[in-house]
Formats: structure tokens, C-alpha cells, sequence
């Protein structure tokens, strides 16, 4: 290999170095500061600035690391290539090295005759006598014809001489050649080990840091969205669901833009609407949980561990009470009991997954649990008789994983979808699943209002948050849709500006100025971005097998829909919210 190309590899590995020391020596202070933070401690505004700026730093790291992901395996190609080469090499190398050690025993050989061959010349010159050579001759050819012969052997053992003497010579430049060159090739190899071990060290660290970041930031988004009051229950709806859309709620201007969500959080395990669905559907209880569980069904666990209540409910009921696990699961409220006996069957998963949650968040009963909509929903007083029939034929049955109970999650309204813990931010669990819910496949916002197991629910298709002076509505002006956009265009543009993007109508979270819709477009009037004036169209793009926005295209320019999303709820006045992945946009 040239001294050229080794010169080129380490130049390439010393350049992606210096990459990825750029990338994890930019972490940004607010970004620390953010996880640093304990989300439940912080104010709805600092939730939503945080949970927008860590979005932002993800999305400032997410082209590095991309490229440095690319670069690392463009190198890892250059590695493995290069080790194909040091391969053959190492082949080539011992070949030459057995050659040599051939030649040396020939060279050896061919020295001892050629030796001899020199002493038998000085020798046969020595002994020659010319003037007996022509007195013996028979006449003056036959005399010409001897001194020729003898002057031919004479040079051809020169040359011969000469011959093996070069191949001496060139043989010890050689094997001297061979030597650096194994000196060379080890020191190559253990460069390009030890820098691939540090180049996919430092990746993963980014990556790493970039997991931590979307786990705060759905702490964040968690955080923000208690503010709404959203009910996660079916038993207790309720919340900032206007219903704007049918009948159509004027807020007394026109034209008019409401961004629409589907479901509300968790949307993990099971989805009580979705399950009503499912029984009005004919499914059994054991159909139900299967559909939202990988989960084993057991039957026969005991019935006699304690479950230790303690805490405030949203009723305003305080517990420190050591109920019976039957006994306790028959004070849970989580599922309405007026539902029809038809919907039995979802009253009996809901009893199985409460059950399950109960003994696998106390550990078999060993901590307490609190009574309110953060752990599962309890009042003093027995549920009805529905529900208690519900408890009572399903005594002992749980839900389980390597035999221990699992943390049945569920929630009141998914919107056609259901997720695993890990794809909302928290950790990944073996019970959890993705899945479509509903009959048949979704290809469109028709088949999610035609088919969705929950579509019953009345927060199935929800705009959320509202204004007192538009009639209690969530529809914005287009002059507030072109802000929000201009906020998403000039935080892009120069991310230092973020601090001052909170939406205006609130105390700015971080203590500075926030600019209004004036002073965002004279921002980007001076970075020489066109701003938007006013809105007249707007289309998003949907992946419906995974229930995400993917895009939002105002006028003709395209914002990713998970971004927009973040800016939206950063921005947009009052509590104005998208409170999920999949969001729809209504004109009237």
C-alpha cells in the first residue's frame, strides 16, 4: 500500500474525529438545564417551552448524527475494504517470504558452484599455456577455433557470475522492502481498530443523548397536556373537546382553521372505547385483551394479596385504606357501567387489566398506590352492580409476563391507533403492541370515521382548548395560522431566536421578550426569508399505517408534521393544543 493512501485514510478518520467533537461539544446549556428539570414540578408554560426547545435541539443534532451514521459507515466500508486488502497482502507477503527463503537456498547453492566455478577458471588460466595450445594444433583454424571457445566460457561464467551477484543484491532489498511492510501493516491495523472502536463509541453516545432528549421531552408533553384537564378515563369524560365540527361552533369569523386530533393520550394497552367496540362487535373479554396486550391470560392468582390505597382522587375523596385485591378493584371507576350488557365483555377486560395493573404497580402489594387517574381511578364507595358482576367472574384472572403481572395500560380513547410504551417516550415493555384498531385497514380519514373501534367516543376526533371571546372555540384566524408558520420558519433560520417564540397572550417562559407576529416577520424579512402575510390553504400528509401526520403544506410550503405540531402548541394562543401524532386540519 502507497504512503499516499495510508496518508489519505488517516486524513479521512482524523476529519469524522473532528466531526463528531463538534457535535457532542455543542450540547446546548438550556437543553441540559431542561433534563435536568423534573416535569412535574414545572408550570404548563415552562413545560411547553422546554418540551419545544428539546425538540429543537433533537432536530438541530438529528442531520450531524445522520451524517455522521453516514460517514461512520462509508469509513466502516473503507475499513472492511481495506482489511480485504491487508488480507490478500498478508497472502502475498508470506508467498514472497516463502520465495525468498527459496532463492536464498538457490542463490546459496548457485554461490557454492559459482565459487568453484571462479577457482577452476583462475585455475584453467593459471595452468593455460597459449603457445602448447598452437604448437599442439593442426593448423591456424583449429587455433582460432580454441582461443574462441574459451573466451566464450569465460564470459558466460562472468555473466553468470554477475547475474547471481545481482539477485544476491536485489534479494536483500527484498526481504529489507518486506519487513516495513509488515511493520507498516500492523501498525495500520491496530490504528483502524482502535479509531472504528472510538468513531462507533462516540456515535453512540450521540445516540444516546438523543434517546434521553425524546424521553424528557415526552415527560414534557405529558406535562402539558394535564393542563388541559384531558380525561384519560372513559368513566369521567371530560375536557377540552369543543365538538366544533358538527353542528359547526362559529367563533364569529371567517375564514376559520382548527386543527383536529385523533384520541387522546396514552394510547398504550388497552382502548376502552375501542374495547365497547369490540364487544358491540361480538369479541369475548379474551379476544379483547389479546388485541391490545402480548400478554399471557392467567387464571387462578391469588386473591389474597392486600392493596395498600393512599392519596387524593379527583373527586376529592383522601384514602390511606388495605383493601383485598377483589375488594379493591370493585372501588375502581375507570369504565362507564351504564354501558348495555352487550358491552359486557369490555367490562370484564377493563376488571382484568385493573386487576393487573393494581398487583404489578404495587409489586404484589408490597408499595401502595395512589387513588386518582395517575395510577387508576378509585372512590370509597363499591362501583355498580355491572362492574361488580364484571370483578366477580373474572376473580384471579391476570394478565402476565413470565409470570408476573403486568402494567396494563390503558386509556380512554386511542383514535384508531395503539402503541408500544417505547414509541411514546417511555421504556419498552414485552406486553405492549402497535396496532391498527379497526376493521379492516385504514387508508384514509374515512375509514378511520367508518371503522374504528372507537369511533363512538366523543373525543374521537377532537380540536382542543378554546377562547372565550371566539364562543368558546379553538378556531384560529389565518393571520394566527401564517404566525405559527413564520415562528417555525425563523426558529429553522436561527435557532437563537427560540427563546423569544412562546405565544404571546402568556408570560414568556424564559423571562425575555417574546415578539409578536410583527416582529417574527420583520425577523425574517432581515434573514432574507419571505414571511406569510395571511393563509389561504392548508393540506397535511398522513401515514396511516402508523396514525402520523407526516407533513402540513401551507401555501404551497411544506413544514414536517411533527415539527409543526411542537411549534403549534408553543405558539398558538389561550391552551390551543394538538394533543397527538395523528391531527387533521378543518376550514369553515
Amino acid at each position: 500500500m502507497s504512503k499516499f493512501k495510508i496518508l489519505m485514510i488517516f486524513v479521512f478518520i482524523l476529519i469524522f474525529l473532528l466531526s463528531i467533537w463538534h457535535l457532542t461539544s455543542g450540547i446546548n446549556v438550556l437543553a441540559v438545564d431542561c433534563l435536568n428539570i423534573n416535569p412535574n414540578t414545572v408550570s404548563a408554560g415552562d413545560a411547553d417551552f422546554c418540551m419545544t426547545e428539546l425538540e429543537n435541539i433533537k432536530k438541530q443534532y438529528a442531520p450531524a448524527q445522520e451524517k455522521n451514521k453516514q460517514d461512520l459507515a462509508k469509513l466502516q466500508s473503507k475499513l472492511n475494504d481495506l482489511n480485504k486488502r491487508i488480507t490478500v497482502m498478508t497472502t502475498l507477503l508470506k508467498n514472497l517470504e516463502s520465495n525468498i527463503s527459496k532463492r536464498e537456498k538457490e542463490s546459496s547453492y548457485a554461490q557454492k558452484i559459482l565459487g568453484e566455478k571462479a577457482v577452476g577458471q583462475y585455475i584453467d588460466i593459471r595452468l593455460y599455456d597459449p603457445v602448447m595450445s598452437i604448437i599442439s594444433a593442426s593448423d591456424a583454424l583449429e587455433v582460432f577455433r580454441i582461443i574462441k571457445i574459451r573466451e566464450k566460457v569465460a564470459d558466460a561464467d562472468r555473466k553468470t557470475i554477475e547475474k547471481y551477484s545481482e539477485e544476491i543484491i536485489n534479494l536483500k532489498n527484498d526481504k529489507l522492502s518486506l519487513e516495513k511492510n509488515k511493520l507498516l501493516l500492523a501498525s495500520l491495523q491496530k490504528q483502524v481498530s482502535e479509531d472504528t472502536k472510538f468513531l462507533a463509541g462516540e456515535v453512540a453516545k450521540v445516540d444516546t443523548y438523543l434517546a434521553t432528549l425524546s424521553a424528557k421531552q415526552q415527560s414534557f408533553l405529558a406535562q402539558k397536556l394535564e393542563s388541559l384537564g384531558l380525561s384519560r378515563s372513559a368513566y369521567n369524560m371530560k375536557g377540552g373537546c369543543s365538538s366544533d365540527i358538527n353542528p359547526f361552533k362559529s367563533p364569529g369569523f371567517s375564514p376559520a382553521f382548527a386543527f383536529f386530533s385523533f384520541g387522546v393520550p396514552n394510547r398504550v394497552g388497552m382502548n376502552q372505547f375501542g374495547a365497547k367496540g369490540r364487544a358491540e362487535a361480538n369479541q369475548d373479554y379474551e379476544e379483547i385483551l389479546r388485541a391490545y396486550y402480548n400478554a399471557d391470560i392467567t387464571r387462578g392468582y391469588s386473591t389474597g394479596i392486600t392493596i395498600n390505597v393512599v392519596g387524593t382522587n379527583e373527586f376529592g375523596q383522601s384514602f390511606n385504606e388495605n383493601w383485598n385485591i377483589e375488594d379493591y378493584v370493585k372501588h375502581v371507576y375507570e369504565m362507564p357501567t351504564s354501558w348495555t350488557a352487550k358491552d359486557s365483555a369490555a367490562l370484564k377486560a377493563q376488571a382484568i387489566a385493573a386487576r393487573s395493573y393494581a398487583l404489578s404497580y404495587t409489586n404484589n402489594g408490597t408499595k401502595s398506590i395512589c387513588p386518582s387517574q395517575k395510577c387508576q381511578v378509585v372512590k370509597k364507595e363499591i362501583n355498580d352492580g355491572n362492574w361488580q358482576t364484571a370483578v366477580t367472574a373474572t376473580s384471579g384472572v391476570v394478565l402476565t409476563n413470565g409470570g408476573k403481572p403486568v402494567t396494563a395500560w390503558f386509556s380512554s380513547t386511542h383514535g384508531g391507533y395503539a402503541y408500544t410504551s417505547g414509541d411514546i417516550g417511555w421504556s419498552n415493555t414485552a406486553w405492549t403492541k402497535r396496532l391498527t384498531d379497526a376493521i379492516g385497514g385504514i387508508n384514509g380519514f374515512s375509514d378511520l370515521f367508518n371503522n374504528a373501534y372507537d369511533k363512538s367516543s366523543p373525543t374521537f376526533y377532537c380540536d382542543w382548548g378554546s377562547r372565550s371571546q371566539y364562543n368558546k372555540t379553538a378556531w384560529l384566524k389565518p393571520d394566527e395560522i401564517a404566525d405559527i408558520a413564520n415562528v417555525i420558519l425563523l426558529a429553522k433560520a436561527d435557532g437563537s431566536t427560540q427563546r423569544h417564540l412562546a405565544q404571546p397572550d402568556k408570560p414568556n417562559p424564559d423571562g425575555v421578550d417574546t415578539w409578536d407576529a410583527s416582529k417574527v416577520k420583520n425577523e425574517l424579512t432581515s434573514r432574507g426569508i419571505t414571511p406569510f402575510d395571511s393563509v389561504s390553504n392548508i393540506s397535511i400528509g398522513v401515514d396511516f399505517g402508523s396514525g402520523k401526520t407526516t407533513s402540513v403544506s401551507i401555501d404551497g410550503r411544506s413544514f414536517d408534521g411533527q415539527d409543526f405540531k411542537s411549534y403549534f402548541n408553543l405558539r398558538a394562543p389561550s391552551n390551543i393544543q394538538i394533543v397527538g401524532p395523528l391531527f387533521n386540519i378543518e376550514k369553515r
